[in-house]
């Protein structure tokens, strides 16, 4: 079974070598779209069918916006250019389409054998579980007539994946039982207490009344 209804939206900026292996795993899949949603690359990356590439105002929120309303799919999936999908990826795919009146994400997961990656996997197994919180490196597939109810993502430089799960409600989110499997170079570059602690200060200031633009340069470390 191909993903024909399916238009993954990818928002992209110098992407480099991490976004080839994810759209690799796409066209193999028979996936009937996807959108590189690009926010004003130096070098803009390849689109080989089924890609194309839509330019987008810089920022998550805006290139997501820019990208789900090019998309002709039935269902969207949100995914970001340093993923990589687990084993069996495809079969939950196909399950969660069975559910439209929820969105579904994948389970959390670094690319790197530290101890501290597999801590931080299952600290953000609880906050999605307990808190019903996924964030954007999750994944998240919902069907269009859901995120026209919703209003779509804001036009947010940070945050836009927390704004709209709180939107959707916990009733309206399910987990999908493999993981979307993440670069871990920022936790290696920045230290991974350090930028766990950033995160972890950023989401307490937005749920604060904390503008996301004054949180963009605390998250990007400026």
């Amino acid at each position: 079974m191909k993903f024909t209804s399916v238009s993954v939206v990818v928002p992209v900026l110098n992407p480099g070598a991490r976004l080839p292996p994810l759209l690799a795993q796409l066209r193999a899949a028979g996936v009937g779209e996807v959108i590189l949603a690009d926010g004003g690359s130096a070098t803009p990356p390849e689109a080989a069918p089924p890609a194309r590439l839509v330019p987008a105002p810089r920022g998550r929120g805006p290139q997501m916006a820019a990208g789900a309303a090019a998309a002709r799919g039935d269902w969207l999936l949100f995914l970001h250019a340093d993923t990589r999908l687990g084993a069996g990826w495809e079969a939950a795919l196909r399950a969660a389409m069975a559910d439209r009146a929820r969105a579904h994400h994948f389970a959390f997961a670094l690319d790197d054998p530290a101890p501290e990656a597999r801590r931080l996997e299952r600290a953000v197994a609880w906050r999605s579980r307990a808190l019903a919180l996924p964030y954007g490196d999750q994944g998240l597939l919902i069907h269009r007539d859901l995120y026209a109810l919703l209003g779509g993502f804001r036009p947010l430089p940070l945050m836009e994946d927390v704004d709209l799960v709180r939107r959707l409600g916990r009733a309206r989110i399910a987990a999908m039982p493999v993981p979307a499997i993440t670069s871990a170079e920022r936790w290696r570059r920045d230290g991974w207490r350090r930028r766990s602690a950033r995160n972890l200060l950023v989401l307490s200031l937005w749920f604060l009344g904390v503008p996301p633009r004054w949180l963009l340069r605390l998250y990007a470390g400026r």
